[in-house]
């Protein structure tokens, strides 16, 4: 039997469907999604260029629109990922 492969990354779950990738637990109040826009040639690999960022609250009563708090861009994943650390542990400490 294969042992299922959770991803985290400073204690917070990672999850990639497509071009989202979702950081943090919908069973808290907040989340982060990071968008990849655009993606660039290097050496035989894909990397992300440009990179939508947006902590959005959890709500599934509220409309898509309504559920985001903050929203920004980058030009790497790393800083998307970090970005994202840091609004998410700030919203959900307060």
């Amino acid at each position: 039997m294969a042992k299922k492969l959770k991803l985290t990354y400073k204690g917070y779950p990672l999850r990639r469907k497509d071009n989202l990738i979702y950081f943090g637990s919908m069973a808290d109040k907040y989340i982060a999604m990071l968008q990849i826009l655009e993606t660039k040639k290097v050496q035989d690999l894909e990397v992300p260029s440009r990179i939508a960022v947006q902590l959005q609250l959890t709500d599934p009563d509220l409309k898509s629109r309504d559920r985001v708090v903050k929203k920004s861009e980058k030009t790497s994943l790393y800083d998307s990922i970090d970005l994202a650390y840091i609004w998410l542990s700030r919203a959900l400490s307060s």
